[in-house]
């Protein structure tokens, strides 16, 4: 059989963030419409290991029948010696015959894919008029969000904090999270804090906030007040309340979370008032690595980009 492997240059190059954005929407909406099958991922934490592996399986069944797995390492030490925290593949598999069709980089499709679905809730949620961005961590996703943020709004100044001291191209250094926070009308935490970096109190009236640095339950990036006092929207019911810290850790209720972005893109109701606190709690989907890899590897057949290999 002949699979065709992919490099994380060649995944950049075909998964520009404006098309990304656009697939994830429909991705999502596929997931609420009950057209493709996302189970919990499935996490490994040896004892006393601070990295983790983690697998993500999904299928679309239908007419054109596709099955996806991303097997992933995290390691949280990675951006001091300027490795993506990220790393591993997402494998594609006939919907038919089962045979391996593809083998694709997992740090470029999560990177750009993760900041898409945060594009999809920003233009979702967030006010017209938002006009300044604050990003907190300058990592992978922290450039990922900043094209996303970009592609939905037309913002006139971007601050950026970091514990590194790391700045980002095109955006202002502020020497603290608050400096960063006040003033914002949208605030993206992509950090690998195990404790808040947002405080309710710094928050002003209206702002929307994509938290996506926290992925598993024993860690969180906005404080318990933050997330009581906000209208909260999500990626998954299932996936936060089994998998988000900033929700399990502030004692949220299911009935906290407003709607999933899928239900939005079908109707449900986002953003009641000028005033009001959003926060989109993102953690990743599956389905979301099969749409990206899947358009990734059509591209890549179109253009004959990528290694194929005999397995």
């Amino acid at each position: 059989m002949a699979v065709r492997v992919l490099d994380e240059e060649q995944v950049r190059r075909l998964l520009p963030m404006d098309e990304c954005i656009d697939l994830m929407a429909e991705a999502l909406a596929s997931l609420e419409r009950g057209e493709v099958h996302n189970p919990l991922r499935f996490v490994i934490r040896p004892p006393g290991e601070p990295s983790l592996m983690g697998l993500m399986p999904a299928h679309r069944g239908g007419a054109d029948r596709l099955w996806s797995l991303k097997l992933l390492t995290i390691f949280p030490g990675n951006s001091a010696r300027g490795l993506d925290s990220h790393q591993g593949f997402v494998a594609l598999f006939d919907g038919e015959t089962g045979e391996p069709r593809a083998i694709i980089n997992a740090g470029g499709i999560t990177a750009i894919r993760t900041a898409a679905v945060s594009g999809v809730a920003t233009r979702l949620l967030a006010r017209e008029d938002a006009r300044t961005l604050a990003i907190l961590g300058t990592g992978t996703q922290a450039r990922s969000h900043l094209d996303a943020m970009r592609a939905v709004r037309d913002f006139e100044r971007i601050v950026v904090w970091s514990a590194s001291g790391r700045s980002l191209d095109g955006a202002d250094p502020v020497s603290s999270a608050e400096e960063a926070v006040r003033g914002a009308d949208v605030v993206v935490t992509v950090t690998a804090s195990a404790e808040p970096v947002v405080r309710r109190e710094w928050l002003k009236p209206g702002v929307h906030v994509n938290a996506v640095g926290s992925s598993i339950p024993t860690t969180r990036e906005l404080d318990t007040a933050t997330m009581r006092d906000a209208a909260l929207f999500v990626d998954r019911r299932e996936s936060t309340v089994n998998e988000s810290g900033d929700y399990l850790m502030a004692g949220l209720e299911p009935e906290h979370i407003r709607a999933e972005l899928g239900e939005l893109l079908l109707g449900a109701e986002g953003r009641r008032s000028a005033d009001e606190l959003t926060v989109f709690k993102s953690l990743g989907l599956a389905v979301e690595d099969l749409a990206a890899a899947e358009h990734v590897l059509r591209r890549a057949e179109a253009e004959d980009v990528g290694t194929v290999v005999a397995l």
